[in-house]
């Protein structure tokens, strides 16, 4: 016999979602990179900070919500997938103002440090210290170019390199909570709300009876 549908389900399990772990991650990688490379008291520091610290803690809240509210579990998951949108423009503003290469989707690089699987931001800055590192011994750029072409030159400095590490963590989170929107919207639709549940639980009790 099935069990009897729960008017508040399990929910706020956020930490065990990746989105909310390269959240995190993405957040903790741009406090070190704006402490390191943005003037700190500067607009722009605090933006990119307050950006991915949105990032995380919208997704946490929509997970706590959604035991009573899917409508808003869905409206705080996207205001983390758009407060991710502005801090990777950000990155990309970092990197064409100081004339640094931004990487393109088919970049070696890219594949590389996501399949590192970086659990902390400091595997993140020492993934950027063998990439420098790397490319100083080969006197390559790679594929750093905006076109992708392959060009002999200085190696990447370390803020090009930085900057791009954060934009690959943040298209990744991006990748998941487009589908984690999408999960909800779908549940939304088909099983509604709290208002939707009460009604099914309260008619379930009283055939019970």
């Amino acid at each position: 016999m099935a069990e009897p549908e729960k008017l508040i389900p399990t929910h706020g399990g956020y930490r065990h979602l990746k989105s909310f772990q390269i959240a995190q991650l993405t957040y903790d990688v741009t406090v070190r990179f704006c402490n390191r490379y943005i003037e700190k008291r500067s607009r722009t520091h605090d933006q990119m900070v307050q950006a991915a610290r949105s990032g995380v803690q919208n997704i946490a809240e929509g997970s706590k919500a959604s035991g009573t509210s899917k409508k808003m579990e869905l409206k705080l998951t996207n205001v983390a997938r758009a407060s991710l949108e502005e801090l990777r423009l950000d990155y990309e503003d970092f990197l064409r103002q100081r004339g640094l290469a931004l990487w393109n989707r088919e970049d070696a690089r890219r594949a590389e440090l996501i399949g590192r699987w970086c659990g902390t931001a400091e595997d993140v800055a020492a993934w950027v210290r063998e990439t420098h590192e790397k490319e100083g011994r080969c006197g390559l750029s790679g594929l750093g170019g905006q076109n992708g072409q392959s060009t002999k030159s200085t190696p990447s400095t370390y803020p090009e390199i930085a900057a791009n590490a954060a934009l690959v963590l943040i298209a990744v989170a991006c990748s998941l909570l487009d589908r984690q929107l999408a999960a909800q919207a779908e549940a939304f639709v088909e099983e509604g709300g709290f208002t939707e549940r009460l009604h099914r639980v309260r008619t379930e009790r009283r055939q019970r009876i």
